[in-house]
């Protein structure tokens, strides 16, 4: 079940559903036992893959890599030089660089006979929600141990 709030746009003043995550984030041991759950791998042996990963993609992208893992999807660096364009070609350099993110773009497969595209982390049968009046939301890399989880 997935949950949504509903959100008045400033620009428009029309509201929106918008997307929302609930609860703890999933943690890496949760995700290790989920998958050895599923295979025939150990929990450790899950662990330990799980928590060398961040470490593999960082090597691979830091020499102009792209990752792309199949089922999941395709990791990428992409750079920011705001304000610091420059006349000439010969004058560019990476100091004008100002900031660096890593994309993911996830997997896409056909959809059935037609010619749409699915994206592979977004399940065919989403249930969506109202989130519930005062449940509080969390947003990606919070860690609050004391927020509420909702059940």
């Amino acid at each position: 079940m997935a949950f949504f709030k509903k959100v008045k746009q400033k620009i428009n003043g029309l509201w929106y559903p918008k997307a929302v995550t609930v609860g703890k984030p999933v943690t890496t041991d949760e995700v290790a036992d989920r998958l050895a759950q599923i295979s025939t791998v150990s929990r450790s042996d899950t662990y330990a893959v799980l928590k060398d990963l961040a470490g593999v993609l960082a090597d691979y992208m830091a020499q102009g890599r792209t990752v792309k893992i199949e089922g999941l999807g395709t990791f990428y660096y992409t750079s920011n030089a705001s304000g610091q364009g420059v006349e000439d070609e010969k004058d560019v350099t990476a100091a004008q660089i100002t900031s660096v993110r890593v994309r993911f773009i996830p997997e896409a497969r056909k959809s059935g006979s037609s010619r749409s595209m699915v994206r592979s982390l977004i399940s065919n049968n989403i249930f969506w929600m109202e989130l519930p009046a005062g449940a509080e939301t969390t947003e990606p890399g919070e860690d609050d141990d004391d927020r509420p989880v909702i059940e």
